[in-house]
C-alpha cells in the first residue's frame, strides 16, 4: 500500500465522525440521509484497506454490497421524504408527530 493502513482507517474514522455529527446536528431530514451516506461509505473506506492491507478480494465484495445497499437506501429514503414533505409540507424532523398515538 502507498499510504499506511491507519491513516486510512484515520480517514474512515473521521469520515465516520463527520456523518454522525451531521446525522446528529441537523434537523433535516434530507441531511439525515447524507449523514447516514457518508457514514456507509466510512465503511466501504475501511472494508477496502482491509482487504488491502490483507490481499484478499472479501472486502471489496462487501464494498459493493455497501454500494448496492446505498443506492436502495437513497431511493426508499428519498421516496420516504416526499411522501412525508407532501403530508406536513415540511422536512424539519421537529414536524413529523405522525407515528404519535
Amino acid at each position: 500500500m502507498i499510504v499506511a493502513y491507519g491513516h486510512v482507517l484515520m480517514l474512515a474514522g473521521v469520515t465516520f465522525l463527520l456523518g454522525l455529527v451531521c446525522i446528529l446536528a441537523h434537523r433535516n431530514l434530507i441531511m439525515i440521509l447524507i449523514g447516514v451516506e457518508i457514514m456507509m461509505n466510512a465503511a466501504g473506506i475501511a472494508f477496502v484497506a482491509g482487504a488491502l492491507r490483507w490481499h484478499q478480494l472479501e472486502g471489496h465484495a462487501f464494498v459493493l454490497f455497501i454500494i448496492a445497499v446505498s443506492a436502495a437506501e437513497v431511493s426508499v429514503g428519498l421516496a420516504l421524504i416526499v411522501s412525508a414533505y407532501r403530508r406536513t409540507g415540511s422536512v424539519d424532523t421537529d414536524a413529523y408527530n405522525i407515528l404519535k398515538w
